[in-house]
């Protein structure tokens, strides 16, 4: 259930507002005058956050990508040929 606090308590209670975020890794929601204002969260949820958000664009842009590009490869043909490069590069050949 998603934490919902008037922005004051960021002022008066943000001992209790900073051990949520953490030990919940859920954000806190701040309304001010009863509508929302911001978002708190802990600085890893936030890094997390972000990651997802990288990961999915870049999905997104692959599958794009792949849309447009009528060569697709199985999954069997791309871990093979990363795995002729890894024997290369351990053999000492410049790939």
């Amino acid at each position: 259930m998603p934490q919902i606090r008037p922005v004051s308590d960021l002022r008066n209670k943000f001992a209790d507002i900073s051990k949520i975020v953490h030990e919940t890794s859920e954000p806190v929601f701040l309304t001010k005058n009863g509508y929302g204002d911001m978002v708190v969260m802990s600085f890893e949820a936030y890094e997390k956050l972000q990651f997802e958000s990288e990961i999915y664009f870049k999905l997104k842009e692959a599958e794009l990508q792949a849309k447009q590009n009528n060569q697709q490869f199985s999954h069997k043909e791309v871990f093979d040929s990363i795995r002729q490069t890894m024997h290369k590069k351990a053999d000492g050949k410049n790939v």
